[in-house]
């Protein structure tokens, strides 16, 4: 697709027909991301992030030679099945 960089105001902005961003996956409002590699301009549809810290993120952080063990939680106190 060809389209024109315009000039609304004091930015400047490029149209972008309803089948392009259906098929992106993109809809008016979404905030994007834009990065810019020499002369091309990459967008794609930001990841919303609800928290402070994203799960990958902290996952990233577990030492590699870190062994996750049981965690003793005692005698049932109630009805419980295990």
């Amino acid at each position: 697709m060809e389209t024109r960089i315009s000039k609304w105001g004091n930015s400047q902005g490029v149209r972008l027909t309803r089948e392009l961003l259906e098929r992106a996956g993109m809809a008016v409002g979404d905030t994007v991301r834009v990065e810019v590699d020499g002369a091309r301009l990459t967008m794609e549809k930001a990841r919303r992030v609800r928290r402070r810290y994203r799960l990958e993120d902290l996952v990233a952080r577990i030492p590699k030679e870190f062994t996750p063990e049981e965690e003793p939680w005692g005698a049932p106190v109630g009805s419980e099945e295990w």
